[in-house]
């Protein structure tokens, strides 16, 4: 599926007379139901592709058949989660390849274009572990190699960035949903992560709060002590942090243990590497998500320091 730098945008005037759907209508499905993601406008205008078009047509297909619109909007969602890919080269997704082409060349336009049209297109899960994480890699392997250059990493992860904030800040989530609060560690860059992972909690039912990269010292503390959130999720994809600070890691496992009834977690890269045989006694270390999902502070005195 290529994305062509001459596909047509439409007004939401233009979309309401193509399905039949009055503007406060698709308004209501896009900040309600995450229906869609149109791309706005310097201007601050929506603008709609022909694939936003067929989404709405079939999501009002599907409710004039008798679902509901969250109902709808998750069918048309898993729909495109199940179709499957043609593979092109070393098995890399076509999306991807347009991705990485539009990376090489800082196409801010582009690689928000093919973002916004394989989120669409697939739902959020699909889209996260199957285009984001594997794009991501390979960003990062160019990079490593001396294939891509440090500015055109960056602006690839910025562009990737300000979409995943863009898809977390519109979706809907209950508001008595347990809180979990995501940080990188202070020196820490890389936020990235963290946004995927957040994503990847709302999607199970969870609201998130995020500080973003590099935060000031203290600040952890000072949000966990405000809002108590359920679970804390510390990140660092290198080691910059605990360099910075030789004893960040000591002062952030004291002052998890006196929040009981919160469970805290360490990860990436960065954090695995440092830790090493490091026993801490009130922090989790892991990579895996599903240990983040699944462990709860009151089995975490049994076991204080999970593999």
């Amino acid at each position: 599926m290529s994305i062509t730098q001459t596909q047509r945008e439409y007004y939401i005037k233009e979309v309401a007379e193509r399905t039949g759907l009055s503007k406060q209508v698709i308004r209501k499905w896009e900040n309600r139901y995450q229906s869609l993601i149109p791309r706005r406008k310097e201007n601050g205008y929506r603008v709609y592709s022909q694939d936003d078009i067929r989404t709405l047509l079939k999501i009002k297909d599907y409710q004039q058949k008798g679902d509901s619109i969250q109902q709808a909007v998750n069918r048309v969602h898993r729909e495109r989660a199940q179709q499957d890919h043609q593979p092109i080269g070393n098995n890399m997704d076509m999306l991807i390849m347009d991705l990485l082409e539009a990376g090489e060349n800082c196409d801010e336009a582009g690689l928000n274009r093919t973002l916004r049209q394989a989120y669409h297109y697939h739902g959020m899960g699909y889209f996260l572990n199957k285009i984001v994480i594997p794009f991501l890699v390979e960003v990062g392997n160019k990079w490593e190699r001396g294939e891509w250059e440090a500015f055109q990493e960056s602006v690839t992860s910025l562009v990737v960035r300000d979409f995943l904030v863009e898809v977390r800040s519109s979706f809907r989530y209950d508001d008595n949903a347990p809180l979990i609060l995501g940080a990188c560690l202070p020196g820490e860059l890389h936020e990235v992560p963290v946004h995927i992972i957040l994503l990847q909690c709302l999607m199970r039912g969870w609201k998130t709060k995020l500080i973003g990269s590099s935060p000031a010292p203290g600040s952890i503390e000072a949000l966990v002590c405000r809002f108590q959130p359920k679970k804390v999720l510390l990140s660092a994809t290198t080691t910059i942090p605990f360099e910075q600070n030789p004893e960040l890691l000591k002062t952030l496992d004291k002052f998890a243990g006196r929040y009981q009834n919160t469970s805290f977690y360490l990860g990436g890269q960065g954090a695995i590497s440092f830790v090493g045989n490091k026993q801490l006694r009130h922090i989790i270390v892991t990579n895996c998500i599903e240990d983040v999902l699944t462990f709860e502070p009151s089995i975490r005195a049994a076991f204080p320091n999970p593999k």
